[in-house]
């Protein structure tokens, strides 16, 4: 009452302008858990078929020398993948660039 312009409409556009930048850090999430689990398996199998050729088993490996189970210390390993991953796709990430909607860095 008594503003102008204070319509849903301005509410509508705010909500919009949240929604994108939150985009980015979502989007780069993501990105990384795909990479991670991309690589996760394959290089998984490889660091099991090393092990085995040095003797060492894969269940002291997996498990930080059995400080966690085989199932947690797995997902360990993976979010080791995702923090590394994670650290990759916010390097490469095209964070200024129209794509998202927003205006180029200067």
């Amino acid at each position: 009452m008594g503003h102008e312009g204070g319509g849903i409409g301005d509410r509508t556009q705010l909500n919009a302008s949240h929604d994108v930048a939150m985009a980015a850090p979502v989007q780069v999430a993501v990105l990384a858990a795909i990479v991670a689990t991309l690589l996760y398996f394959p290089l998984g199998l490889a660091v099991v078929l090393v092990l085995r050729i040095a003797g060492i088993g894969f269940e002291t490996f997996a498990t930080f020398g059995g400080v966690f189970g085989v199932l947690l210390g797995l997902v360990v390993w993976w979010l080791l993948f995702f923090a590394g991953a994670l650290a990759y796709a916010a390097c490469l990430f095209p964070w200024g660039d129209k794509v998202l909607g927003w205006p180029k860095r200067k």
